[in-house]
């Protein structure tokens, strides 16, 4: 981008070359649009702070949602939370077999349960006990955090 930025300032300038450069910046405006940026790696999508953060709520949302019979899902938000982080995602350049990868692979998982029942131990409940989560969850319902949205009590 940079060396587009100095071609139209040289036209500006009369320092454009004439008529072929004049010709040719469009064309090579275009070819820099054309040309494929690598995709980011499906390892670097762990590092997407934010989307983990939200397949994060998510992930305690869905372990309270398991545990608990008294608190159903709300289905439709966390699909369209969902679909939203792989759109997400795809805007960050990432495929939707790197995606796909990044959520199926077997280290991802274990680390992000380890995060979900340590936030879940944080806040006094226990991994797996339905009366705890049940608690948990009615807290976050109450608190209207990103979990609780995910939540309804029945």
């Amino acid at each position: 981008m940079e060396l587009i930025r100095r071609i139209s300032r040289g036209a500006r300038h009369g320092r454009g070359g004439g008529r072929a450069a004049a010709l040719a910046r469009p064309a090579f405006a275009a070819l820099c649009l054309a040309v494929p940026v690598p995709a980011a790696s499906a390892a670097s999508l762990a590092q997407e702070t934010d989307i983990n953060d939200a397949l994060f709520v998510i992930a305690v949302a869905n372990e309270i949602r398991k545990e608990c019979d008294s608190i159903s899902p709300r289905i439709f938000t966390a699909i369209g939370r969902m679909n939203d982080l792989k759109a997400e995602a795809r805007r960050r350049g990432y495929s939707d077999d790197e995606i796909d990868a990044y959520v199926n692979d077997k280290d991802e998982k274990r680390k992000m349960r380890e995060r979900r029942n340590d936030y879940i131990r944080a806040q006094g409940a226990i991994p797996d006990d339905g009366p705890s989560l049940c608690a948990l969850g009615r807290t976050e319902i109450a608190k209207q955090s990103a979990i609780g949205a995910l939540l309804k009590a029945r």
